[in-house]
């Protein structure tokens, strides 16, 4: 998953960025054939929010933000992505996606937005060989009453006024 662009990166932006160049480099070096994408999410709450505090129209504001990423992510001597993919792009497919999930049992809908269903997915958690549990003891979880349970996170937020 790559940056949300509303502001310029930070230490907590910059980790993954070492982490996974490194990783692609190291792959690279031991002769596997390396695709990496990265992605940048440019229409989000927190862009809106922005933009309005800016009076910047939000895919402008997310552009501009992009592009300061690069200049670090240079500055940091990282490689940057064979494909940067943006979500605004994409909208058409994540909705298909979401609708499969729901259909699936693995997301709902509450007043327009669609929350994932963690514990419909009954391996959630192997890969990082946590378990749901684990990952609610000390983590931020977004208190939002309408969820089904505390752990289960937005795919999808309907538009709000304004």
């Amino acid at each position: 998953c790559g940056p949300t662009t509303y502001n310029y990166i930070h230490l907590g932006n910059a980790r993954p960025l070492v982490v996974f160049d490194t990783l692609r480099r190291y792959l690279a070096y031991r002769g596997y054939e390396v695709t990496y994408v990265q992605n940048f999410t440019d229409v989000d709450d927190k862009i809106i929010n922005r933009s309005q505090e800016e009076g910047e129209e939000a895919l402008k504001l997310a552009e501009r933000y992009i592009n300061e990423y690069f200049k670090d992510a240079d500055a940091l001597n990282i490689l940057r992505a064979d494909v940067h993919p943006r979500a605004s792009q994409h909208i058409e497919e994540i909705i298909n996606t979401t609708q499969k999930l729901i259909d699936k049992g693995f997301a709902y809908e509450v007043e327009g937005d669609v929350f994932y269903r963690v514990k419909a997915f009954k391996d959630y958690g192997k890969l990082s060989g946590r378990s749901v549990e684990d990952m609610l003891s000390g983590a931020r979880v977004e208190v939002d009453e309408r969820k089904e349970e505390a752990v289960d996170f937005a795919l999808w937020k309907a538009a709000k006024p304004g």
